[in-house]
Formats: C-alpha cells, sequence, structure tokens
C-alpha cells in the first residue's frame, strides 16, 4: 500500500491530465469547460479540479470567464507567429550562452539525446509512437539549452514551450507519421549538432532561431483549414 505522504496530489493529476487533453484537442479552442463533465471524465472534485483549471489559466491554455466558470483558450494565426517568434528569440539567446559556458558532458549529453532521438523503437500504436517521439523530441532540444546554465532563462524557455504546446500538437501529427517529414527533421538536427560542437554561438543561434520557425507554414494550413486565423 502506498504511504499516504508519496500519493500524488489529485489537483497535479487532474492539471496533468486536462492540459494533456487540451493539447491533444479533447476539447476544442473556444469550448466551455463544464464542471459536472470534468468532474465525471476525471472522477476528481471541485476543488482539484479549480486547482488544476487555475494552473491551465496562468498558462494560457484556459480562460475563466467571470461568474461563468471557464473555456478553452482560442487558437489564432497571429498568437502562433507571436509564440514562436518569441520562443526562437529566446532559444537563440540561451543556445549563445550554452557554447560559451557547456563543456564536454554538455557536448556527449547533446550526442547522446540525439541518438535516442533517431533510433525510436517499434511501438504498439500510432499515440505511443506520438508520446515517444515528442517525448525524444523535447529531451534533445533540452540538453541543447541546459548548457545555458541560467535557471531563469530555462523557466522563460518552460512558459514559451508550454503556450506552444497546442500548436505544436498539430506541428507534429504532421511530422511524426511521415517518414519523410521526420528525415528531414534528423537532418536539420544533424546540422544544428555540427553547429554547436564547432562552437560558432553566431551561426549556431542563427539556424536554431530558422529550425524552431519551420513548423509554422505547416500548423497556418492546419489552423486554416480548421477555420482558424
Amino acid at each position: 500500500m502506498t504511504p499516504t505522504g508519496s500519493r500524488p496530489n489529485s489537483g497535479i493529476l487532474g492539471y496533468q491530465r486536462l492540459k494533456h487533453d487540451i493539447i491533444r484537442g479533447t476539447y476544442t479552442p473556444g469550448e466551455k469547460l463544464l464542471m459536472n463533465r470534468l468532474k465525471s471524465r476525471y472522477d476528481l472534485g471541485v476543488g482539484p479540479l479549480r486547482e488544476a483549471l487555475s494552473q491551465l489559466v496562468s498558462e494560457r491554455l484556459v480562460v475563466a470567464i467571470s461568474q461563468r466558470g471557464y473555456r478553452v483558450a482560442s487558437m489564432s494565426i497571429q498568437e502562433l507567429r507571436d509564440i514562436y517568434e518569441a520562443r526562437a528569440h529566446v532559444e537563440g539567446i540561451i543556445l549563445e550562452l550554452a557554447i560559451a559556458r557547456g563543456g564536454d558532458e554538455w557536448e556527449a549529453d547533446i550526442l547522446a539525446k540525439s541518438h535516442t532521438l533517431s533510433k525510436v523503437t517499434k511501438v504498439r500504436n500510432s499515440d505511443e509512437m506520438l508520446d515517444v517521439w515528442d517525448l525524444r523530441h523535447k529531451s534533445f532540444h533540452a540538453s541543447i539549452a541546459s548548457g545555458c546554465q541560467s535557471p531563469y532563462l530555462l523557466q522563460t524557455r518552460d512558459s514559451l514551450f508550454d503556450q506552444a504546446e497546442r500548436y505544436r500538437h498539430l506541428w507534429l501529427c504532421h511530422t511524426v507519421f511521415s517518414e519523410d517529414a521526420l528525415e528531414k527533421k534528423r537532418q536539420e538536427h544533424a546540422e544544428l549538432i555540427e553547429i554547436i560542437l564547432s562552437r560558432d554561438a553566431s551561426k549556431a543561434s542563427k539556424r536554431m532561431y530558422e529550425h524552431l520557425m519551420t513548423p509554422i507554414p505547416i500548423i497556418e494550413k492546419i489552423l486554416t483549414e480548421r477555420g482558424f486565423n
């Protein structure tokens, strides 16, 4: 039996599950999040759900409506461009610092994470493929960013990443299930690693910016097809 002190907080579990469903499109942008339905789906009380919703409001994935509950935040091409532009600039700054501060262990970790990403093993279904590749892709980029050794910059990076997640998921679905798209990503990553290992900070920052901006046309097309502008 699990000791009481080690049981996961129900509010945290509710937050994680609800965030996952919003990112994966279980709830559509603008949809009202009805408390009764949430209680039934997640088997949680009002208190933990309000805690989860408050956290998601702070991450701009949910909007609080005065006296009327909560709605899933809207999505737009303008927001997409703004978030991705901010992310790309921040990642460029982080990478420049990482090249200046990162040592041999940092380089080795990048190479290890890149190898793991390129060797996604057989999985049972498409959802698992999506999860495995996404986790390894995040880990690869996190290993690059870690070299900056700046907790505040990394916190800013995490915040922007959270806000980009719903848009990233649209791109992810387009990429993970296409061998051609995956191969293109492998080539981009290999080129990025080569520049990083050469310790050319200016060139690496520019390449990182370009790399992070490549999903925008794909996501814009999907948003347009779904009626978002």
